[in-house]
């Protein structure tokens, strides 16, 4: 059968918002060369390549146009909202693999439609990005001192793909943020990360506004980003910044609004000893069109 290319927005489940990623089903004729100049093609963010597995119900392999990488959120979402529409599944729990290890996706089904969540990994927190280094990431924002919440440090998270969290007080304009490309690219060499997450936390809600910069991998900015938006709610509970019942946090991160692609991250941390322990992330997907791959490639 020949490889079906699908176009999806997720974590939105309205057309032309949310952040875009290729689908492709039936990849496992594929080489890894023709996967890279599919995505390529494509030009998405990231492009999944759906293929069989001996061990979990899929295999992943994830492109971005110049590079593959281990795993994407939002387009483990979209690949995995596809194969459930395809397959016209109920409530069930896949199993992928990728190259970052095995992960659990569970598929809800819900209103003639599809909701996916997909399990990261365990929450990671670095030392905090102090003095010169956390002058200088602000002053690439184009930010001060007083932007800043107080008392709490810049700092590398992770749950499999690390990001910077950068926590902004709730007043500063964060769609107006315009940052020095070209610094923040040299600061990722230094502190070898590759995302900058600048957020705020609305007040009185558990929910978040960010937007995430990643010149260095050529993503001047994400629109909606699971592995952004999910060490962002372990970070938070790790800083003890929302009121959960000791057991879980549920935070909504809203992000892509500047960008005119709106779209929301259902973060769940799983939380022991006021710890995070899991994180899950969950969104909303929709797919805007499909196509036979019509040529051979020889």
């Amino acid at each position: 059968m020949k490889p079906q290319v699908y176009h999806v927005d997720a974590f939105t489940p309205h057309p032309f918002r949310g952040n875009s990623a290729g689908v492709v089903l039936h990849a496992d004729g594929l080489s890894e060369a023709q996967m890279q100049l599919i995505a390529r093609e494509l030009r998405h963010s990231e492009t999944a390549f759906l293929l069989t597995s001996n061990d979990s119900d899929v295999r992943i392999r994830y492109f971005t146009p110049t590079v593959e990488v281990p795993i994407c959120g939002h387009a483990t979402v979209a690949a995995h909202y596809v194969r459930a529409s395809v397959l016209g599944l109920g409530n069930t729990t896949v199993w992928q693999t990728s190259l970052a290890g095995r992960h659990r996706v569970d598929i809800h089904a819900e209103d003639n439609d599809y909701r996916i969540s997909l399990e990261q990994g365990t929450p990671t927190f670095e030392p905090p990005l102090e003095g010169p280094m956390r002058a200088a990431i602000i002053a690439a924002l184009h930010l001060t001192e007083d932007d800043m919440l107080p008392g709490l440090p810049i700092q590398i998270a992770s749950t499999g793909h690390s990001k910077v969290m950068i926590p902004l007080k709730s007043e500063v304009d964060l769609d107006a943020l315009s940052p020095d490309l070209s610094a923040l690219t040299a600061l990722s060499q230094h502190i070898g990360c590759n995302g900058f997450f600048p957020f705020q936390i609305r007040p009185g809600e558990n929910a978040t506004d960010g937007r995430m910069f990643s010149p260095a991998i050529g993503i001047v900015e994400d629109p909606v980003t699971g592995n952004a938006n999910g060490p962002m709610g372990a970070w938070l509970v790790h800083h003890n910044l929302m009121v959960h019942d000791g057991k879980t946090l549920h935070v909504q991160g809203h992000q892509g609004r500047a960008l005119g692609r709106d779209g929301i991250v259902e973060v769940t941390v799983a939380i022991q000893d006021n710890q995070p322990q899991k994180v899950t992330i969950t969104g909303a997907a929709v797919i805007l069109f499909h196509a036979e791959w019509a040529i051979d490639f020889n």
